[in-house]
């Protein structure tokens, strides 16, 4: 293999432990939030975009429609709770426990006493709108799903410089 094609791979890091896609099929620590796209629990159909934001614990939850979700007043909704507990899937509990900046009373972090803690704090409603862009992301992964699986390098990916190989 060439330096070009070793260099044009990304190192990929496996889950945690696998977790269902069904209820939170997207999921993600980035710009400074836990954020993710929830199913709803009664229309197929919908789906809710949930975030909260590292060190404040301010969270967001609106419909991929931007309207608001109806148990997100004054705490945390079920999304959010569903899109803890499946970060601590994906990535660990201490790893998301870094990210948001939560310290936990007891020594082993799980998804209950993380969301614990950041309630404790009383968060407020965020009012900045990320919803688009998280769904966007989302979108943009499905399409991912739709290519055929292949070894070759996807041209869209190309625009990253080649620095240095990938161990």
């Amino acid at each position: 293999m060439s330096d070009w094609e070793r260099s044009s791979t990304a190192r990929v890091v496996p889950p945690a432990r696998p977790r269902k896609l069904a209820k939170v099929p997207f999921v993600e620590l980035a710009d400074g939030r836990l954020q993710g796209v929830v199913s709803s629990g009664s229309d197929i159909e919908r789906v809710y975009v949930s975030s909260i934001e590292a060190g404040t614990y301010a969270f967001a939850c609106s419909t991929n429609n931007n309207r608001p979700c109806g148990g997100a007043r004054g705490s945390f909704c079920n999304h959010i709770r569903a899109l803890v507990t499946e970060a601590v899937l994906q990535y660990g509990a201490q790893r998301v426990a870094r990210s948001l900046k939560v310290e936990t009373a007891d020594g082993e972090a799980t998804a209950q006493t993380l969301t614990a803690a950041m309630t404790a704090t009383r968060p407020p409603l965020d009012e900045a709108k990320a919803a688009a862009a998280v769904f966007s992301r989302f979108l943009r992964h499905l399409a991912y799903l739709e290519l055929a699986p292949v070894t070759a390098p996807l041209p869209e990916m190309q625009w990253f410089p080649p620095s240095r190989a990938v161990a």
